[in-house]
């Protein structure tokens, strides 16, 4: 999770723990979620997790408006392609659903390496409807990555 507040222990992290459940129900084997504060500290946790051997990274935070919402701006540079289409689905699915503000998300989604990396968003609603459009697509897409056919 991006978040000023919750590394300085000012909240607690709701959403990397249904993250975590997320893939786990998925099949993926799944670290304990990390917290870090706004900016070049989520690049640098990206980065670990894909040199790590991650499969899939998940960032819940830091791509709103706000002048410390910087997950798109240091996950861009990681990334070797992009894949518009996920993040682009998940505004959509927010937007869809009634909540307007999804379309001012600037999650990013693309790989770094062999590992799928996708921003969604900081709020416990926007990631469970960013988990609802990962959940059809998520293990093809992981698969896809590294060369799995259909």
């Amino acid at each position: 999770m991006a978040s000023n507040r919750a590394a300085a222990g000012v909240y607690e992290d709701t959403t990397g723990p249904l993250i975590v459940a997320f893939l786990q129900e998925l099949g993926f084997t799944v670290d304990a979620p990390i917290v870090v504060p706004d900016g070049d500290s989520v690049g640098s946790a990206i980065a670990a997790g894909a040199e790590g051997g991650a499969r899939v990274v998940l960032t819940t935070g830091g791509t709103g408006l706000t002048p410390t919402d910087l997950t798109p701006e240091v996950t861009r540079p990681l990334l070797d392609r992009e894949v518009p289409g996920i993040a682009e689905a998940i505004r959509a699915h927010g937007v869809a659903n009634g909540i307007p503000t999804a379309a001012l998300s600037r999650g990013l989604a693309g790989t770094v390496g062999t590992c799928l990396v996708v921003n969604l968003p900081g709020s416990r609603g926007g990631v469970k409807d960013g988990l609802e459009v990962l959940r059809p697509i998520l293990v093809h897409a992981v698969e896809q990555v590294v060369g799995s056919d259909h």
